[in-house]
Parts: C-alpha cells; sequence; structure tokens
C-alpha cells in the first residue's frame, strides 16, 4: 500500500514539475499550484511585473482581444542584458539578445516555437526603416523610457511575420542565470570547444569543451549568446536547445523543490502583460510538453547605406554592416504554420520587406 502511494506522489510531483515546463519562463510560475504561501508569492511576484501594453490588450492582426483560458494564443519571449556593464557601454536604452516567438494551440495543446534571429534585417515602424530586428527594442526605450522596448519591438515581429502578437514575457539574464543555476545547471551537447566572454564581459572567462556537459549558468548563457562558433540562425537553435533543456530539469522530479528560489531568481528581473491567473492556464500545455521548434531560414550578409549587399564570405568593406537575411519562402512557410496553429488557416501572400525591395546579396566578382 505504501509502495503504491508513493507511486502516486511521484506522479503527482513530476506532473506538477511538467506544470512550469513548457517555455521556461513563461510557464515557470503557470506551474505553481501547493501551499498557499507559494501561490501568494507568486502571485505578487506576477503582480509586480506586469507591464501593459500602450496598444492595449488586442493585437492589431486580430478581430478581438484573446484570453489564454480559452482561445489560441501567442507570446514572444524576449531576453535582454539590463546589467549594469551593459549599460555603461549602451545607456538604459538596451537591445534584445534572445528572441522567441509561441503560439499556444488549445484544441491540441501543442506549442510552436520559433526563433527569430536578433540581426534579422526588417523594418522599424518606429524608426520608419530597414534595421535589425533587436533594435526595436532599444529604440522604443530611447524614444519612450524603459517600458517602451516591447511595444516596438511587438510592432516589429508582427511586421516581420504578419502573426499576431497577444503576450510577451521580458526578462533579464540575471534572472536567466540564477534560474539555470538554481535547478542545478543544464545538460547540453557542445557541438565543439568554446571560448566566451562572462555575462560581466570578461573575455576568455568561460571555457567549453566539446562534448555533452552540464553547464551553470554563466556557461549556459554564453552558450547561447556566442556568435564566435557559427551564424546568427545557428545562435537562435542554440538558444531553443537551452529552453528544452531548461523545460527537462525544470520537469524532473528533484527541481520540483526549488520552485520557491526559482520564483525569487524572477523577482524583479522579469515582465509580461499575462496575469497570475492567465500564466496558470498554461498547465495544459505543460502536461504534455509538445514542442516543435521552427527555423526562419536566411542568409547572412553585409548592407550598406544604398541597401548593397555583399556575401560575409568576402572581406567586409567600410560602410557595410553585418545582417542576417531571412528567406522570403521561409517566411511564408513560418507565417503560414503559426497562423494555422492559432486557427487562422486562411489564403495568404507574405509582404517581405515592409517598405522596401528584396536586397540582392552579390557574389564575390
Amino acid at each position: 500500500m505504501k509502495q503504491r502511494k508513493s507511486s502516486r506522489q511521484r506522479r503527482r510531483q513530476m506532473q506538477m514539475g511538467r506544470m512550469i515546463a513548457v517555455v521556461v519562463l513563461v510557464l515557470l510560475l503557470g506551474g505553481v499550484g501547493y501551499g498557499a504561501y507559494i501561490v501568494y508569492k507568486a502571485s505578487s511576484t506576477v503582480g509586480d511585473a506586469n507591464q501593459t501594453l500602450s496598444r492595449g490588450g488586442k493585437s492589431a492582426l486580430r478581430d478581438s482581444e484573446v484570453n489564454p483560458l480559452k482561445d489560441h494564443i501567442s507570446v514572444l519571449i524576449m531576453g535582454v542584458d539590463e546589467s549594469e556593464k551593459r549599460k555603461e557601454v549602451q545607456g538604459e536604452a538596451v537591445q534584445a539578445d534572445a528572441l522567441l516567438l509561441a503560439t499556444f494551440n488549445q484544441d491540441d495543446k501543442t506549442v510552436k516555437l520559433v526563433s527569430i534571429p536578433r540581426d534579422t534585417y526588417t523594418y522599424i515602424p518606429l524608426t520608419k526603416k530597414m534595421d535589425k530586428i533587436n533594435h526595436a527594442h532599444s529604440a522604443g526605450q530611447a524614444k519612450n523610457g524603459k517600458d517602451g522596448g516591447p511595444n516596438v519591438l511587438i510592432d516589429a515581429v508582427e511586421g516581420l511575420l504578419h502573426v499576431p502578437v497577444d503576450f510577451f514575457v521580458k526578462f533579464n539574464f540575471a534572472a536567466f542565470m540564477e534560474i539555470v543555476d538554481e535547478i542545478g545547471g543544464i545538460e547540453v551537447d557542445v557541438p565543439t570547444d568554446i571560448t566566451e566572454q562572462n555575462s560581466s564581459d570578461q573575455e576568455g572567462a568561460i571555457r567549453l569543451k566539446k562534448g555533452v556537459q552540464t553547464l551553470n549558468g554563466e556557461e549556459a548563457l554564453a552558450f547561447a549568446r556566442t556568435r564566435h562558433m557559427d551564424s546568427d540562425a545557428m545562435r537562435g537553435q542554440r538558444q531553443q536547445l537551452v529552453v528544452e533543456a531548461i523545460i527537462k530539469k525544470v520537469a524532473s522530479v528533484g527541481s520540483v523543490t526549488k520552485i520557491e528560489g526559482l520564483i525569487d531568481a524572477m523577482d524583479g528581473n522579469f515582465k509580461t502583460n499575462l496575469t497570475f491567473n492567465e500564466l496558470i492556464s498554461f498547465y495544459k500545455y505543460g502536461m504534455s510538453a509538445s514542442i516543435e521548434k521552427l527555423q526562419i531560414a536566411g542568409q547572412d550578409a553585409y548592407i550598406n547605406s544604398k541597401k548593397e549587399a555583399i556575401e560575409t564570405n568576402q572581406k567586409k568593406r567600410k560602410g557595410y554592416t553585418y545582417y542576417y537575411l531571412p528567406d522570403k519562402k521561409s517566411l511564408d512557410e513560418t507565417t503560414r504554420t503559426l497562423l494555422k496553429h492559432l486557427g487562422k488557416d486562411e489564403k495568404y501572400k507574405h509582404r517581405y520587406p515592409q517598405n522596401n525591395e528584396v536586397i540582392k546579396v552579390m557574389p564575390e566578382k
């Protein structure tokens, strides 16, 4: 009898773990369901983190406002570096270093997760020009204050993908590192030796060897952010792998006991327009944790102010800046997939880049 009870308890513990394990931070607080103190603490943390978008609750690409409790919805996950060291270099307006859009389908309880390369060349509505998509966040903060970043970044993502962004979760890298450390690190297969700076920008402070290993918070951040080993697109894929690794670790029996520590890690380190009750509704997705990872194919290129582009295997010329040029066909496919997942299976023709002609990359002569 005791053995059966113990087995049931283990199953309940595993279920509680999965409640908080779909998209790292979005489901982190959504799975907290035991103990009045923990619920109160989580509710207070989310309440303090609440930020209303200037557009209101409805995306311009929606006919009406959606409810996470009953509708298919999307959540934009933003990772920003708000460290004092970074602010000394960039000022108070900071860029988004990690950008992922997740869609949630109520019917089959599945999640689709697309990584948007931070250097994606796209139109920024606020500045009315083509730029790197991660600059949208800093542009919003520069013009409208600290809370202005998400508004402008959401506009840019909707312009790129033509998919409604209903909600957002923005976290800084201090929270990311604390979460990874709190769960005892994450297991990742590092594809090659990596030497990278740490979160304090100390060059060569992080050294990883090739192979499967457990990374602490600093190491996981370096692995997710480094661009020295591959492309901007591959960087996004590594961020998806890190998300998946955290999901698996948080869902384990041992890490359920650390929920209070995870809440402490989030306190003051994230912003969202989701309420506590809405976050709890993600429970049904956490139980299945079925995540399909999507990639936006494209090409690395150097582009100048005249929109002349050259391949990155050529020597960089004066006046040229690195960008990631998303492939139009891949954008079409990604958009259709996400719209269908949101129940908007309609005829669709992509318009990219908005207000600009398609850039043609010239090979070396």
